[in-house]
């Protein structure tokens, strides 16, 4: 099975922000799959470019370098070595891999920021903005913290809501303060440029739910479809900041102000392959406007809006860009049960493994892509990557490549036999594998690159069980030309082998391919019986796999297992002081003690529950997200305290009459606030 071959394909992988190193998240997320692709696209002797860069402008950046003292070129000069060396070592095929504070970037954004300026696509529009008085500068989105006015969350910041994924706009923020000094900021006027998306709303519906609507991940699907189809509709967003550190916005009026980040990031690509086509003497333009040109986008589904909807659509105004063929997002991986937390060094990075497992890049690889969070969030445990690493890999694997080449050795001096009349046991093997590249194709050119792995593994699983059918350290006892067949059949499976292992195991495959004496093959190749001829030379076998002791994934579980003491031993760090207020503004809320009457899941909502409360003073429909905490049968009869006075806010199109109150503990727990014993529906707190 086969798909339309383009005439060429340019391949992306999300850009790594460089304020800290890469970790498995990373990895599963977007970085392996997007490499699985690119390593069968070149074995499909396909014209391809793979590139990617370190995001040097976020307000990420920037907040690393505050709370380090130190600048943020520093920041990304940092990050950025790690990262690229990280990538390199653990065998991450980037054609390019460039940053965007590279000059290219900066004249390539830049310009088509004016090439779109000069269409008069940008509304220029003096809006109120927050402002830290005490820092005396405008807040970029992430320098503003707040509680989302959709799911509650506490912690949102000024353009997203991490917890329920919504887009948000710094007004939009319950309570917000300033990341500089805790402060609630003021509302100032500034000058800002946006980008009207509402006007891209019939394409991008065409585009994505018809055009696409076959072909994409559901995830990615969904997630469009919730925004395309929101009872606002999309919003203009603007697409500069009030900030220091970014590309500075090419508009003699606009002093002072920066392209946004997700403007100015996926444009990286674009940078990206222009260098790498100055370097290689090509033209870079055909693999980003030529119609023939399949482009592909490999990112996490924190990323699905921006690839999706905002960068489209940027491409589709300028006009002279294709757009993104396909977007196959993955979901997040926890690890141990928990969700990854850098700031509490729940990880594992990428750099400490490299350092700590030497050559076994593609264990991890092969961990990664067998346990791939493709369509739902999966979990990353060290006793797993241990039982894939010694059942499948050194067990199945690794057991039939070495066998094959030890026999071969053993019998007829390390040269490949000659091949007799074949048994029905040999021909239904090599037909049955026959069929296995075909099929691995198919599924890698759907990105389902887990159900690829797992015929690749069959494959080799098939090889091993036909050295046990086929016992040749017997039949050598009496029968040294049906012995000879049998290792000749082995050994070209084993050539096969190492061509479809490329994907996903190319150090191996490499290995391999040494062992055997064979030379570089292509795709075309796998199916064929003759790869290896009689009277070649092969080498001694070499274990191609370690088995992994309990030990050792025992000091890893320990090592995290360090982190959470560290971290509960460290008082949680508690949000800044509000501002003090009179006693005569607390007076005037109203906080009670009331009871759940009803409970239901909220429509395309992972996060909130529809509570029907009893105040004591009749019954009040109010929202809270608490979904993935609590099931709605379980709130049903509980007592819960309740901000019985604000004002109505509409969330997800219900009207939300009151909000009930939540404790955090700075580590991203949230609580219930609820009496210690049965008490009065209505009953005021005070």
């Amino acid at each position: 099975m086969s798909e339309k071959k383009f005439k060429r394909y340019t391949v992306t992988s999300a850009l790594p922000y460089a304020n800290g190193p890469l970790h498995i998240g990373h990895l599963a997320g977007c970085y392996i799959p997007s490499d699985i692709y690119v390593r069968y696209l070149r074995l499909q002797q396909r014209d391809v470019v793979y590139v990617c860069g370190s995001d040097e402008h976020g307000v990420a950046i920037t907040i690393k370098a505050k709370n380090e003292g130190i600048s943020p070129q520093q920041v990304v000069d940092r990050y950025h070595g790690i990262m690229k060396d990280s990538f390199k070592k653990f065998g991450i095929s980037f054609d390019h891999y460039s940053r965007t504070s590279s000059p290219v970037h900066h004249e390539t954004a830049g310009q088509l920021f004016k090439d779109l300026y000069d269409k008069g696509e940008f509304l220029e529009k003096e809006t109120e903005q927050y402002y830290d008085e005490e820092a005396g500068q405008f807040l970029a989105d992430r320098y503003i913290e707040g509680t989302c006015p959709h799911c509650g969350h506490s912690e949102a910041y000024g353009d997203q809501c991490e917890k329920c994924g919504s887009s948000l706009s710094p007004t939009d923020l319950i309570d917000p303060k300033s990341k500089l000094s805790g402060n609630t900021p003021v509302l100032r006027m500034t000058r800002h440029w946006f980008l009207d998306l509402g006007k891209y709303t019939p394409f991008l519906k065409k585009w994505i739910l018809e055009t696409h609507a076959q072909d994409w991940k559901n995830n990615v699907l969904g997630q469009c479809r919730s925004w395309l189809e929101a009872g606002d509709g999309l919003q203009a967003r603007s697409m500069t900041r009030d900030m220091d550190w970014g590309i500075p916005v090419p508009l003699p009026e606009a002093k002072g102000k920066v392209l946004y980040v997700w403007f100015d990031a996926p444009i990286g690509y674009i940078s990206s392959t222009k260098e790498w086509a100055a370097e290689k003497g090509l033209d870079w333009e055909p693999y980003w406007k030529d119609a023939d040109t399949k482009l592909v986008h490999f990112i996490g589904k924190d990323n699905i809006v921006f690839h999706c909807i905002t960068f489209p659509a940027i491409l589709k105004t300028h006009g002279d860009f294709i757009l993104p063929d396909n977007v196959p997002a993955n979901e997040f991986l926890n690890l141990e049960g928990q969700k990854i937390s850098t700031s509490r060094n729940w990880a594992v990075w990428l750099h400490e493994y490299l350092e700590e497992f030497p050559g076994q890049e593609d264990v991890l690889r092969y961990v990664l892509t067998a346990n791939a969070p493709e369509t739902k969030d999966n979990d990353f445990t060290w006793k797993d990557f241990q039982a894939r690493n010694n059942n499948e890999l050194v067990a199945i694997y690794g057991n039939f490549i070495n066998r094959a080449l030890v026999l071969t050795h053993k019998y007829f001096d390390g040269k490949v036999p000659e091949r007799g009349t074949l048994e029905a046991v040999d021909r239904e093997t090599l037909a049955l594998l026959s069929t296995y590249p075909e099929k691995i194709a198919g599924s890698l050119e759907k990105f389902r690159f887990r159900e690829a792995l797992a015929l690749m593994m069959d494959y080799a699983r098939t090889g091993n069980k036909y050295l046990a059918d086929t016992e040749p350290w017997k039949t050598i006892k009496d029968d040294r030309e049906r012995t000879g067949t049998i290792l000749s059949v082995a050994l070209n499976i084993a050539a096969n082998l190492s061509i479809l292992s490329v994907p996903f195991l190319p150090f191996t495959a490499e290995k391999i391919r040494v062992l055997l004496g064979i030379k570089d093959m292509h795709w075309s190749d796998a199916g064929r019986t003759d790869l290896l001829l009689s009277g070649s030379p092969i080498e001694k076998a070499e274990l191609l796999f370690q088995k992994i002791e309990d030990s050792t994934v025992d000091a890893q579980v320990q090592k995290l297992e360090n982190s959470r003491k560290k971290n509960e031993a460290s008082p949680p760090l508690a949000d800044a002081m509000k501002p003090l207020i009179p006693f005569e503004d607390f007076a005037k809320m109203d906080l009670r003690v009331v009871t759940v009457l009803q409970a239901k899941k909220v429509k395309k909502s992972k996060k909130l529950l529809e509570l029907l409360v009893d105040t004591g003073l009749g019954n009040k429909t109010v929202l809270s997200g608490v979904a993935e905490q609590f099931a709605p049968e379980e709130l049903v009869g509980k007592q819960v305290t309740m901000l019985l006075n604000l004002a109505p806010k509409k969330m997800a199109g219900i009207d939300s009459e009151g909000m009930i109150l939540m404790a955090s503990d700075g580590q991203g727990s949230y609580r219930l606030l609820v009496p210690h014993e049965p008490t009065p529906p209505g009953s005021s707190i005070s």
